[in-house]
């Protein structure tokens, strides 16, 4: 029996507050599974299917009668159109709770929502399992006696790899070669797959590193304007993920450059060229991957709470950085990354400047070891304790 997701009661209330319930989120991130379980008395669509997909086109009236009054209608970026008939249909009964609708692709879905259901859709951002609910499946993160960080690294949380207890390679590449080329195949004309094969590789060998788009656009062999445009396309079907620089003052704004992370682990693990968690051990980018992983679940942990991202990083003209600030009301918490072992008091040493740069409440390390304690008025905790971390102190 699958796990219920910890997003479930926040899909539950936003139904109830409005007509319509829009869950976006990346291919297989366990958004079919989700609306299933969540509203299993709601009549199914899937628009994946060609035949419900020419009949929501050729008839959409007729296509929601079919449905009755409430229903689950999936995949709603194939037939984009629906959305105006749905505006019609529940302006005209008027109350809560008509319709969960799911999209792929979130540049599509955002566009159908403001053009017609503006101020009737909650929108709700499913990502692929966080730490907590992975741990769920504790034995596939386990080398057979503790947790291994090689193995979330290289696995990633993608429920379909949990569910079905897949070998991560394997599924990655199918994932890779079934939803990642064929999507940005249906959203721009990608002449010639293998460049951009060889620039969403180039992409994961700068994860957790600021994103200088000339640069990659240069080893890829593209011009600037095609790898923008790749980008955008990576960002809509949940690939990649921008952390913005924060900036208090837009005239002392000191970096410009967002930092690129993957939505998922493993993914970037895969293209990476990883197939066993071991090859992670000694991997000079464990550590980019490392903090990749910490900041999806920061993310992960803000989106299952109906949250706005809102999470930033740190840097000033000398350097010093900080992996990531999350709003903590005026305020923010400071949060710096180790995937080293053994706690180090140098681990500390840009969270000791951030209070002269950020009006900062509270200060955090996440890092590779298990160590659990206060330093400094830090609070430390290893990476396998940042689900307790999170429910702790940034219940939201």
């Amino acid at each position: 029996m699958k796990r219920e997701r910890l997003a479930s009661g926040t899909g539950k209330g936003l139904f109830r507050k409005y007509p319509v319930l829009t869950i976006t989120g990346p291919r297989q991130s366990g958004k079919t599974t989700f609306v299933k379980q969540n509203f299993p008395d709601l009549p199914y669509a899937n628009l994946e299917d060609l035949e419900a997909r020419e009949f929501a086109r050729a008839d959409p009236k007729g296509f929601l009668r079919s449905l009755g009054d409430r229903a689950i209608i999936d995949e709603i970026q194939n037939v984009p159109g629906l959305t105006s008939t749905i505006q019609v249909e529940i302006d005209q009964k008027g109350g809560n709770g008509h319709y969960v609708l799911t999209g792929s692709r979130h540049f599509k879905v955002m566009e159908s929502l403001t053009q017609s259901l503006a101020g009737r859709s909650a929108l709700l951002t499913l990502l692929p399992f966080s730490l907590e609910e992975a741990l769920t499946y504790r034995k596939i993160l386990s080398d057979g006696k503790s947790l291994s960080i090689e193995k979330v690294l290289y696995t990633g949380f993608y429920p379909r790899i949990f569910d079905n207890t897949l070998n991560p390679t394997q599924a990655l590449g199918d994932y890779y070669t079934t939803y990642v080329e064929r999507d940005v195949r249906q959203l721009v004309n990608v002449k010639n797959l293998m460049l951009f094969s060889k620039f969403i590789r180039l992409l994961a060998g700068r994860v957790g590193s600021l994103l200088n788009l000339s640069s990659v656009a240069r080893d890829a062999g593209i011009s600037h304007t095609t790898a923008q445009e790749w980008i955008t396309i990576l960002q809509a079907s949940y690939i990649i993920y921008l952390l913005p620089p924060f900036f208090a003052n837009i005239r002392k704004r000191l970096v410009k450059s967002p930092k690129l992370y993957f939505y998922d682990v493993g993914l970037a693990s895969y293209l990476l060229g990883m197939e066993k968690e071991q090859h992670l051990i000694s991997h000079p980018l464990k550590g980019n991957l490392f903090e990749n992983f910490v900041v999806m679940d920061f993310l992960k942990h803000r989106m299952n709470r109906g949250l706005k991202d809102n999470l930033h990083f740190y840097r000033d003209s000398q350097g010093r950085e900080v992996d990531l600030l999350v709003p903590a009301g005026a305020f923010h918490s400071a949060i710096e990354i180790k995937s080293g072992e053994t706690m180090n008091s140098s681990f500390l040493d840009n969270l000791r400047f951030i209070t002269e740069a950020v009006s900062t409440e509270g200060s955090y390390l996440v890092y590779g070891g298990s160590l659990k304690a206060n330093r400094e008025g830090t609070h430390v905790a290893g990476w396998a304790d940042l689900p307790q971390l999170l429910n702790e102190h940034f219940a939201g």
